[in-house]
């Protein structure tokens, strides 16, 4: 599946590279992040050693709606790569790693507002500016609700694009997998990197 150019940063590895393999993550969901954080840690890595040029990593953005913050949360990865495609990836961790902050229960009495700020502290600790961050997802209050519009903010289109790609193609679920454009039901995000060196055996050429 081909990657939009403004969303580059969300490719791990060469673009030229013969094998895609795509994972539909959402920020919110601890099995999202056991998978994400096995294939930054170990997975990529033994890639990058043992298939140099052959397999290229696109993290894709699964939204689920039973948990309503993650809309927020997906949000800020796609803002932060607006600000700096560089930066996608290392934001991805942080994210992974602080995603309890952003459950339903850490959450629920907090504004989307508040929840905006609480982000921008991350990405200032990533060395991006959190008032730029702040600026693409801000959104006009209006004083009057017949006046408002309900246009959402600078990555609202961005985010759009996300999510009618996964639905276009039938991804209920994070994680799911694809390989060379084909989803992979097999791939589980509790395997170690031993299962993930047998699978990659049979599946690259």
């Amino acid at each position: 599946m081909s990657l939009a150019p403004q969303f580059a940063g969300h490719r791990w590895g060469s673009n030229n590279a013969p094998h895609i393999l795509e994972v539909y993550l959402d920020y919110v969901c601890p099995f999202s992040a056991k998978l994400y954080k096995r294939l930054r840690n170990e997975v990529l890595p033994f890639i990058d050693q043992n298939y140099p040029g052959k397999v290229q990593f696109i993290f894709r953005q699964q939204v689920q709606p039973w948990h309503p913050f993650s809309t927020v949360v997906h949000e800020a990865a796609i803002a932060v790569e607006k600000l700096d495609p560089s930066k996608f990836f290392v934001f991805s961790d942080k994210l992974f790693d602080v995603q309890k902050q952003y459950y339903d229960e850490s959450v629920q009495n907090l504004t989307r507002a508040q929840i905006y700020e609480s982000l921008a502290s991350h990405v200032s600790e990533i060395g991006l500016s959190s008032s730029d961050f702040l600026l693409l997802l801000h959104i006009p209050v209006s004083i009057k609700s017949e006046e408002a519009r309900n246009a959402g903010n600078k990555i609202t289109n961005e985010l759009k694009w996300h999510i009618k790609l996964g639905r276009q193609i039938g991804i209920h679920v994070s994680p799911t997998s694809l390989f060379d454009g084909i989803i992979d039901n097999d791939i589980s995000s509790g395997w170690t990197l031993d299962q993930w060196k047998e699978w990659l055996a049979k599946k690259v050429i």
